[in-house]
């Protein structure tokens, strides 16, 4: 499939995880690519793949900070000079930050996740809104968590953010809809990614791979999600063989937002 052949798809977080996933998957299918990440060296990481996979990629590559409004501006900016337009926006950069009950959790670790997973996704919404509107399509896709549609426990910070990018995302699309631009959340669970990997090691230190074992024995399907899995996902909504589907939020999880 060529889903996304001359179309510009705008990424964040995409230095590893679900970001670098999803490039690779769009690329594959056409798409010129923003790639945006603090991380400049993952950034490059994701370049090397994305190449591998699709030698005829143009990519562009910023360094930013998603809680950094004039960083999120500069970063729209950007791509807007390199390519025109952007069809195409996975609002994915996010942290878990650290774990812990709500009233030892701390204002500071609170307003810094809040400040990335939710200011940060608000800004980019704003901006790139701006320019969708304008153009009259596009499709956004922001990553949203099943800690955003149920309570997980030590997540203060993670849990508030995640619901309230749901919030966003459906007021959004109502908003949006009349200009062609659909607005919808993925809600991923347990996704084999370095985040994940790092909260395993918050909750089991050296033996995190059993407790890894232990946290997916609940799972309707018994294991970790895989990054190229919710990269089909986001690539499927982003394309326009979507654009009907909007404000929704959509699990990806194993069914296990869903048990009893």
């Amino acid at each position: 499939m060529n889903r996304f052949e001359d179309k510009v798809v705008l990424i964040t977080g995409a230095a590893s995880g679900l970001g670098q996933a999803s490039a690779l998957q769009v690329a594959k299918e056409g798409a010129k690519l923003s790639l945006v990440d603090l991380n400049q060296e993952g950034l490059e990481e994701t370049r090397k793949k994305v190449l591998l996979e699709a030698p005829e990629a143009e990519i562009l590559m910023i360094a930013a900070d998603v809680s950094k409004e004039e960083d999120v501006k500069n970063y729209v900016e950007q791509t807007i000079q390199k390519f025109s337009r952007i069809d195409g926006f996975f609002n994915n950069a996010g942290i878990e930050g650290k774990q812990n009950l709500t009233e030892d959790f701390g204002s500071a670790e609170f307003n810094k996740v809040i400040g990335i997973n939710l200011n940060g996704v608000f800004y980019g919404m704003q901006y790139v809104l701006r320019i969708m509107k304008k153009q009259g399509y596009g499709s956004i896709v922001n990553t949203a968590s099943v800690g955003g549609i149920r309570g997980v426990g030590n997540q203060s910070g993670y849990a508030a953010s995640k619901h309230g990018v749901v919030g966003l995302t459906r007021n959004s699309a109502i908003e949006y809809g009349q200009y062609g631009v659909s607005v919808k959340a993925i809600a991923p669970g347990a996704i084999m990614t370095p985040m994940v990997e790092g909260s395993l090691k918050q909750m089991g230190g050296d033996n995190w791979e059993e407790v890894g074992k232990e946290f997916v024995e609940p799972n309707p399907m018994k294991r970790f999600g895989k990054p190229e899995e919710v990269g089909y996902l986001v690539a499927f909504l982003l394309s326009d063989q979507a654009n009907f589907i909007n404000a929704a939020v959509i699990p990806i999880d194993g069914g296990q937002s869903y048990k009893y």
